[in-house]
């Protein structure tokens, strides 16, 4: 994938993580920080990566560039404004947001996001019944996203309807969307990486 072709990909690292006890991004899993495994995902599918962070965050040690949301109290869409800002400033088209909690995301996510993309400004997986507008491909439209929320939009899968979305379907078992949000998630992560190694 050239360069111009590649998204920017946003790890969006703001949320409280209160169900996991805190600090979310720096819980191990399998010994590695679950930012950081998304780091390792996130810079082999595009040379722009970039944190999405809360006003007064870091960038969790990781040293790179940080997108601080603008907007306050009002959920993941304000990483996705970030996102899209950031992407116009670097002169990409798409932007990939991801979760900080999703460890074991397909090598072909980019791919067929982007494969279905045409005519549609967000291309968002399904799985097990489930949309994971997290884990989805965005055309950049900063002046959209921020007309959404002045409007007083906050939901990242309802902004994705009104602007056209198209869903992509992966059938895998175990789930490749699995998130991490909790302390049993975390111990059922480990035990799924455990599996896969035997």
């Amino acid at each position: 994938m050239s360069r111009a072709d590649a998204p920017m990909i946003v790890i969006a690292a703001g949320g409280d993580g209160t169900r996991m006890g805190g600090d979310k991004p720096l819980r191990r899993l399998n010994g590695q920080r679950l930012i950081d495994r998304m780091i390792d995902w996130a810079r082999g599918h595009s040379d722009a990566v970039a944190l999405a962070v809360r006003a007064g965050s870091d960038e969790w040690g990781t040293g790179l560039p940080v997108l601080t949301d603008t907007h306050d109290g009002i959920g993941p869409i304000s990483a996705l404004a970030s996102a899209m800002h950031g992407a116009r400033v670097l002169g990409r088209e798409t932007v990939l947001l991801l979760g900080c909690d999703m460890p074991f995301l397909p090598d072909d996510l980019v791919l067929r996001l982007q494969a279905s993309l045409a005519g549609h400004a967000a291309s968002l997986p399904t799985s097990a019944g489930r949309l994971h507008p997290m884990a989805g491909l965005w055309r950049c439209d900063p002046d959209g996203i921020d007309a959404w929320i002045a409007g007083g939009g906050q939901s990242l899968w309802r902004y994705a309807r009104h602007a056209g979305m198209v869903e992509v379907a992966w059938t895998e078992t175990p789930d490749p969307f699995a998130n991490v949000n909790d302390q049993l998630a975390l111990a059922e992560a480990e035990e799924r990486l455990k599996k896969a190694a035997r």
